[in-house]
C-alpha cells in the first residue's frame, strides 16, 4: 500500500502519526509526540489539554475567590483548544496535497509561528506588567485577578496566555505562507479548490480568536491588536482564495 493511501485511510479523529507527518512538524505537533513511548490521538489530546488547563481554572478560581476572572479565563482556555483542532486539522489537509516541499518546509519546519507568537506574548507581557498600569484606572490584570493576584493564578494566566499567542502567530504564518504558495506555485484545479478550504479554515482559526474581544473592551490597545490581526489575515487569506479561484 502506497504512502499515499496509508494518509487517506486515517482515521481524522485519530490523526497522523509522526512517520506519517514527515520531517517538518509544527511545535504544538513535536510536544504531542515527545513523550516517549506515548502517542495519543489527536482527540484526546485535545480533552487532555481542555481538561488540565479548565480543571486548573477551576481548582484556582475556588481557592482563591477568582470567580470573576474565570469566564474570561474559561474563553481563553476555549480558543487555545479549539486552535489546536484547526492546527491539526490545517495539517492534515496539506499533508494529504501534492504541494511543493519548500512550502511544507516552510509552513511546518521553519517555527516561524513560534517567533510570531513570542513577539504578540512579550508585547502583551509589556502591555499588561508597564503600559496599562501606566494608564491609571483599573489595569486588566487586576480586574481580572484582583489587587492582591496569587502567584500560582499569574502563572496559568501567563501560560494560557502564551498558549493563545502562539495560535495568533500560527494563524498569520500559516495565512502568509498559503498566499505565497498560491502566487508562486499553481496547482491543478482539484488541489487549488483543497487549498480553498485550507484558507476557509486559517480564516475561521483567526476569527475564533475574536472570542477574546469582549473581555478586553475598553482596552482599546488590545482591542485594536485582535481585531487588526484577524483583518490583516482575512484580507491575505482572503487573496490567497482570490488568486486560487482566478488560477
Amino acid at each position: 500500500m502506497s504512502r499515499t493511501n496509508r494518509m487517506e485511510q486515517t482515521n481524522p479523529a485519530d490523526g497522523m502519526s509522526q512517520a506519517e507527518r514527515g520531517p517538518y512538524q509544527w511545535t504544538y505537533e513535536s510536544i504531542v509526540d515527545a513523550i516517549p513511548g506515548v502517542t495519543l490521538p489527536d482527540w484526546l489530546a485535545l480533552t487532555v489539554q481542555f481538561v488540565l488547563f479548565e480543571g486548573l481554572l477551576l481548582l484556582l478560581a475556588w481557592r482563591y475567590d477568582l470567580w470573576g476572572g474565570f469566564l474570561a479565563g474559561t474563553a481563553a482556555v476555549v480558543v487555545a483548544t479549539a486552535g489546536s483542532a484547526l492546527m491539526l486539522a490545517i495539517a492534515r489537509r496539506i499533508r494529504t496535497l501534492t504541494t511543493p516541499r519548500v512550502y511544507r518546509k516552510l509552513l511546518f519546519g521553519s517555527s516561524i509561528e513560534v517567533v510570531l507568537g513570542l513577539l504578540s506574548y512579550v508585547g502583551l507581557v509589556t502591555y499588561l506588567f508597564v503600559y496599562n498600569p501606566r494608564q491609571g484606572g483599573t489595569s486588566l490584570l487586576e480586574s481580572v485577578l484582583g489587587t492582591e493576584p496569587p502567584i500560582p493564578a499569574v502563572f496559568l494566566t501567563l501560560l494560557v496566555l502564551w498558549d493563545v499567542c502562539y495560535r495568533i502567530g500560527t494563524a498569520w504564518w500559516t495565512s502568509v505562507t498559503g498566499f505565497w504558495v498560491a502566487v508562486r506555485h499553481p496547482t491543478d484545479s482539484e488541489t487549488r479548490a483543497r487549498l480553498r478550504e485550507v484558507d476557509a479554515l486559517v480564516i475561521g482559526f483567526s476569527l475564533l480568536q475574536l472570542v477574546l474581544v469582549p473581555f478586553v473592551w475598553g482596552y482599546d490597545l488590545l482591542v485594536f491588536a485582535l481585531v487588526g490581526h484577524v483583518v490583516a489575515v482575512l484580507f491575505v487569506s482572503g487573496g490567497a482564495v482570490f488568486v486560487r479561484t482566478r488560477g
